[in-house]
């Protein structure tokens, strides 16, 4: 039996009440009004209402050993970058390393596999498939349908996803990028019920008049937290917080907890912050996840006060996982399944010949998973149009890792490179290699080190290198979480020390290939619009 006292914060009554909660065998068989004062804040713990757990570059068990320090007890997880991998075996894996930990991961059923046909992917997962992750019970829902165009023209496989979840009543992500009125109203009208990408106030209210849940995204890369923060004041039971894809370096720094200083700093009222993070999820998915309640499993956090929310303590089935900054969960031995088939390039496959005409180029903005479409004179040197760093012209190479292929190369502004060139295999969704570069040789350079390692992040400029590997797909990696961090923010910084402006240079460069997000993306096949959803010429 353990007895924990604080203040307990009732989300639901609104109030504040020094108590003294009993841990029996996991659950809270007791809490009891007592005289105070009393230390801390006693809650439900924080939920990720919608992760890539894969985009942290660590697997469950290790990305878990961070999120507990910062109080945060479970995850709404959409696997589809490793499926997009591996299929419905990349999804058997995350469920499997995710229940060595005590840690709750609530994973989805991934329901666009490949996102596009416009891309080179290495699985497929079909309705059928579908439908059958959905019969398991720890896969709770439909994961994000990124291909809204699908919905609005009634593509029948889509549909059929969809109507596995509704027969099951699994609630359904949703994926609609810059989507208003009509199209919008039909989009959710088909069963969608969230949506994490919302660029602006007036977008996001939109969809709440639908009816549809909107979820405030602060990510390593994408954040939408100051767009629509402001929006919680009149919607606090139908909106959530998460993150997307966060960075090992970012998780070790923080998490949901953040968001909630933040809000506080926005004049929301405290209770709506925290029914936004601890109890919007449970309702909305159904998690048997406890809610701080006599005979709930004890899933609870203890912070110092409720302004910065400072994680004291995390408990999860009433087993202490974090106290004072250090986590309890212990690493545990991992397989590592991959899908890795081409052969190093060479210089010249990078050639691009010489043009008099202007070229189609991405302009990448920071912070934002969105592209514009910029218009630019080439720059030319011995037969070739190269890369001028002067004016912010560099080549983009997005290169098959599944089967031997021509590369894909094009062109891009915004990153601010002066040398060098970064790589990575953490591409979105389908995770083919991507790289950025000043010059050729060192492009090459950096795709070469992640074809050498089978995946994983790069960096060359000139004698030097740098990567680290990610062995598990291509896109994760099972060491241990804070050397993944230290050696990320190395990484990071050293690409900022090539002359980059993005604040996330990886993150950033691996939303480059993601193609069902407005407006300019590459894939390995070549050049993608997605506004028309059709390859062009550069």
């Amino acid at each position: 039996m353990t007895t924990v006292t604080g203040n307990l914060v009732d989300i639901q009554g609104r109030r504040i009440q020094a108590s003294e909660i009993t841990i029996e065998d996991g659950r809270i068989t007791s809490i009891r009004a007592v005289e105070g004062p009393v230390k801390g804040y006693l809650m439900p713990g924080f939920i990720d209402a919608h992760v890539h757990v894969e985009s942290s570059m660590l697997i469950p068990s290790e990305f878990a050993r961070l999120a507990v320090v910062h109080g945060t007890v479970a995850t709404i997880s959409d696997p589809h970058e490793i499926a997009n991998v591996l299929g419905v075996a990349g999804v058997d894996f995350m469920v499997e390393n995710g229940k060595q930990v005590p840690f709750h991961f609530y994973f989805g059923a991934p329901s666009c596999v490949p996102a596009t046909t416009f891309e080179t992917a290495g699985a497929r997962i079909d309705p059928d498939q579908v439908g059958e992750l959905l019969e398991r019970p720890e896969i709770v829902y439909l994961s994000e349908v990124m291909d809204f165009p699908g919905v609005l023209n009634g593509d029948p496989e889509l549909l059929k996803k969809i109507a596995h979840a509704k027969r099951l009543g699994k609630p359904v992500d949703g994926h609609a990028p810059g989507l208003h009125g009509r199209a919008a109203e039909q989009y959710i009208a088909a069963g969608i019920g969230t949506d994490h990408e919302c660029f602006t106030a007036e977008e996001a209210a939109g969809k709440l008049g639908h009816g549809m849940k909107i979820q405030i995204r602060e990510g390593s890369a994408a954040k939408n937290f100051e767009a629509l923060i402001g929006l919680l004041h009149d919607h606090p039971r139908q909106m959530m917080f998460c993150s997307d894809d966060k960075h090992p370096d970012g998780l070790v720094e923080g998490h949901i907890n953040d968001l909630c200083a933040r809000a506080v700093e926005h004049g929301i009222d405290v209770f709506d912050i925290l029914y936004t993070a601890c109890l919007a999820p449970i309702e909305h998915y159904d998690l048997p996840v406890g809610r701080l309640r006599v005979g709930d499993m004890a899933d609870m956090i203890q912070v110092a006060d409720l302004k910065e929310f400072k994680v004291i303590r995390t408990w999860i089935n009433g087993e202490l996982v974090a106290e004072n900054g250090h986590s309890h969960i212990q690493r545990v031995s991992s397989e590592r399944p991959n899908r890795f088939n081409c052969k190093p390039l060479k210089i010249s496959d990078l050639h691009f010949e010489a043009t008099d005409k202007d070229l189609l180029v991405i302009e990448a903005l920071d912070g934002q998973l969105i592209t514009k479409k910029r218009w630019m004179p080439p720059t030319l040197k011995d037969g070739a149009t190269v890369a001028d760093p002067k004016k912010d012209l560099l080549k983009i190479v997005v290169v098959n890792r599944y089967h031997e292929a021509p590369p894909a190369v094009g062109w891009i502004t915004g990153s601010g490179f002066q040398r060098g060139a970064i790589a990575g295999s953490v591409a979105h969704d389908s995770h083919n290699i991507v790289a950025v570069g000043t010059n050729d040789i060192d492009l090459c350079q950096a795709i070469n080190l992640v074809i050498r390692e089978k995946g994983g992040i790069s960096l060359a400029h000139g004698d030097h290198h740098r990567i680290l590997p990610l062995p598990v797909a291509g896109i994760m990696t099972d060491a241990d979480a804070y050397t993944v961090a230290d050696a990320y923010a190395a990484m990071d910084r050293e690409a900022k020390a090539l002359g980059s402006t993005l604040s996330a240079p990886y993150m950033t460069l691996s939303f480059m290939a993601l193609l069902v997000i407005p407006h300019l993306k590459m894939s390995d096949k070549g050049l993608f619009d997605a506004d028309t959803f059709r390859l062009l010429e550069v």
